[in-house]
């Protein structure tokens, strides 16, 4: 990837957007369609439905291709699930 100093800005851009309340075990995503609203944290990160709305926020905000998008959902979700 020729641009992985730039994605690698967009995933700290997304850490930096993400809200984890470990008290009430929730999470809110910058991506997601429900937030404001904090979510349960574990099934979240496992299920289709992030990445679906990852994929088109990503498209919309930063212009990733499908392969750039694979790479930084990979790494952000590695990310956060070493912060939970």
């Amino acid at each position: 990837m020729d641009n992985k100093k730039y994605l690698d800005k967009v995933i700290g851009s997304l850490v930096r957007g993400t809200k984890i309340d470990y008290g009430k075990e929730e999470i809110q995503f910058p991506f997601s369609p429900s937030s404001p609203h904090f979510l349960p944290l574990i099934p979240l990160l496992f299920s289709s439905s992030p990445l679906s709305s990852f994929s088109k926020y990503c498209i919309d905000v930063y212009g990733l291709t499908d392969k750039e998008i694979e790479y930084v959902w990979k790494e952000y979700k590695s990310i956060i699930l070493d912060k939970i």
